[in-house]
């Protein structure tokens, strides 16, 4: 089927909640009043209405029997029945004219019940409407508002008073799509915490219909995406898929966490959305063709992509590290090494400039100016900044690694160092990457890290992320040069807003 009706599934003129619910517990109930919500705050342009044979209104808005008798044209159908009605559910939708239909409902090919969803593919097909699903949990858009994931955003504790959030993430340029609708979660989660901003969430469950090779057709044009996540236990279309990813990688990065991996991954997997998990050097190899990075957690997964969202990639391996702590810079030196990039020693005119910054006073002069380059726990904001300078114009480094360990006595304002090494990269462009470090969990910590996002340059809390981040732009950016491409993504990157 097309996938021009996909835009109908972010960007609904209308809404129906087919079983939305009375019940607060219910997941129809809690879809459909995070809906209106939304709509009430004005996150919402669509209108939604409530589809329940046995209500007569639900949180005050008059609920409909049947999708059929909605006075509205209706353009997304989100379905959350009892799977042995839901081909009933679809034919109506079909006759209303629905464009799209969300499937939450369990109950089909995950539990060895393929005719049933063949039979709601096979109705669905009849007329042209297209399907995320069924078993999963649909989609979050926090730039248009709509939201099918039936958790609540706050719950209340057993003592009746306190309420504590689970916020959705705010609207950011990831797009993150997954076979697996808990896993899509508690990435959701995570991105709250993190700060992370989301373009588009799908859980796409079965893919009885809309697979990944669909959405990431879709997301080539999407102007909110700039970096593409990947969840995947399978893939059915491994032509197709390799096909679209390709023509996408060019323009956008795809990153991918695979599932499955063993024996026993594979079983968990096959029972889990009925998917056949194959070869894992299998995956690996259709990655390398396809272009798509290769991660192996969720944390790997998110640090990846905050990098290359927020910074260009490069073409060159070579890692330049300023640090107030040697073991810091120790353990970044290894963790490069160890990933393929190189740690080289400064020579040349970098070398000279540094050593005049020592002779003159503005570093330390028991400072190492080898690389990585300690300025020892005497650092200041004033000497980060001075040899950040230095490795910006430099033609021995292509990425910047910036250990900004705030604990010593001469960074007095962490937040205020963060801000200006965020100035100083501005200045040249961002013509090099650069990547920042600030290890701990206190507050000082956590604000200088924020800071640095705020900058546009990613922050980690530990070397060995960064490091791992800073690959996966040297990896990118490889990539594009081998395909031809660099120079023309380089001439659309610009940072972010």
């Amino acid at each position: 089927m097309s996938s021009e009706n996909l835009n109908y599934f972010f960007n609904p003129r209308t809404i129906a909640v087919i079983g939305a619910s009375r019940e607060s517990d219910k997941p129809g109930h809690v879809i459909f009043s995070i809906l209106l919500d939304n709509k009430k705050k004005g996150l919402l342009k669509a209108n939604v209405y409530p589809v329940n044979p046995k209500a007569k209104e639900i949180l005050g808005v008059k609920a409909y029997p049947s999708v059929k008798e909605i006075e509205d044209d209706v353009e997304l159908a989100i379905i959350v029945v009892p799977a042995r009605i839901v081909p009933k559910v679809i034919k109506e939708c079909g006759e209303k004219g629905v464009k799209a239909s969300i499937i939450i409902s369990a109950g089909f090919s995950e539990v060895g019940n393929k005719e049933l969803e063949e039979e709601v593919l096979k109705t669905a097909k009849a007329f042209n409407i297209r399907i995320i699903g069924p078993n999963c949990i649909g989609i979050l858009s926090p730039w248009s508002g709509v939201d099918t994931i039936f958790l609540p955003v706050y719950k209340r504790l057993n003592d009746g008073k306190l309420l504590i959030s689970t916020p959705r993430p705010k609207p950011g340029h990831i797009a993150l799509l997954s076979q697996s609708g808990a896993f899509g979660t508690a990435a959701i989660d995570y991105m709250v915490g993190e700060g992370i901003g989301l373009s588009i969430f799908v859980s796409y469950g079965n893919k009885a219909d809309v697979d990944e090779a669909d959405l990431l057709e879709y997301l080539i044009e999407h102007e909110r995406t700039r970096v593409i996540l990947m969840y995947l236990e399978s893939i059915e279309r491994g032509r197709k898929f390799i096909e679209v990813a390709r023509k996408t990688s060019v323009i956008k990065p795809i990153i991918a966490l695979k599932a499955g991996r063993t024996t026993g991954g594979s079983r968990a997997a096959a029972s889990h959305t009925a998917a056949l998990a194959g070869l894992d050097e299998v995956y690996d190899a259709a990655f390398r063709r396809a272009g798509i990075i290769r991660t192996y957690d969720i944390e790997e997964l998110f640090d990846v992509a905050k990098a290359l969202v927020m910074l260009p990639p490069t073409s060159g391996g070579r890692i330049g590290i300023i640090t107030d702590g040697g073991g810091a810079g120790v353990m970044a030196t290894d963790m490069a090494e160890l990933l393929g990039l190189e740690v080289p020693e400064l020579r040349g005119s970098t070398r000279e400039e540094l050593e005049r910054l020592k002779s003159n006073g503005i570093i330390p002069p028991f400072s190492s100016v080898a690389n990585p380059i300690d300025l020892t726990g005497s650092a200041t904001s004033e000497m980060y900044i001075e040899t950040l300078d230095v490795l910006l114009r430099s033609n021995e480094v292509d990425i910047i690694l910036v250990l900004a360990l705030h604990q010593v006595p001469g960074i007095r304002d962490p937040i205020d160092l963060a801000r200006k090494i965020g100035k100083k990269v501005k200045e040249y462009n961002f013509a090099k990457p650069v990547l920042a470090v600030d290890t701990g969990y206190s507050e000082a910590a956590v604000l200088e890290r924020e800071t640095f996002d705020r900058e546009g340059i990613p922050s980690y809390p530990i070397p060995e992320r960064a490091v791992r981040a800073a690959r996966a732009l040297y990896a990118y950016g490889r990539y594009l040069t081998k395909r031809k491409k660099f120079d023309d993504y380089m001439k659309k990157w610009n940072p972010l807003d």
